[in-house]
């Protein structure tokens, strides 16, 4: 059993961004609620998509393939995708999974709606 809190996404916008506020665990129970947030996100035609893992708990190989597809989807968009409040060592998962490459990681929200 999960010491994780359930997964939640929600989404607000900001200077012309569509930003996705992730909490909890990232795995095969996320992928309805993410699959919805982004399919509201690109509904508004925002200029880049912002996610926001700062009260992520826990991300599993599940959970990043749903990142994956999310990813997929954005680019088939040509929407920018950008993260941020990824701890150091999701953070390093990203870099070593190579997502790193196709997704900006900044530190805060603040550098993520300034890029």
């Amino acid at each position: 059993m999960s010491q994780f809190r359930p997964f939640s996404a929600a989404l607000r916008t900001a200077n012309g961004a569509a930003i996705i506020d992730l909490s909890g665990e990232i795995n095969g129970a996320a992928d309805a609620a993410l699959s919805d947030a982004y399919a509201q996100a690109v509904l508004g035609r925002p200029q880049r998509l912002l996610l926001n893992f700062h009260d992520v708990d826990y991300i599993n190989s599940t959970g990043i393939a749903l990142i994956v597809g999310v990813l997929a989807q954005a680019r088939k968009a040509q929407l920018p995708l950008v993260t941020f409040g990824l701890s150091p060592h999701y953070q390093e998962i990203f870099r070593i999974t190579r997502l790193a490459d196709f997704i900006g990681m900044v530190e805060d929200e603040a550098a993520a709606l300034a890029g």
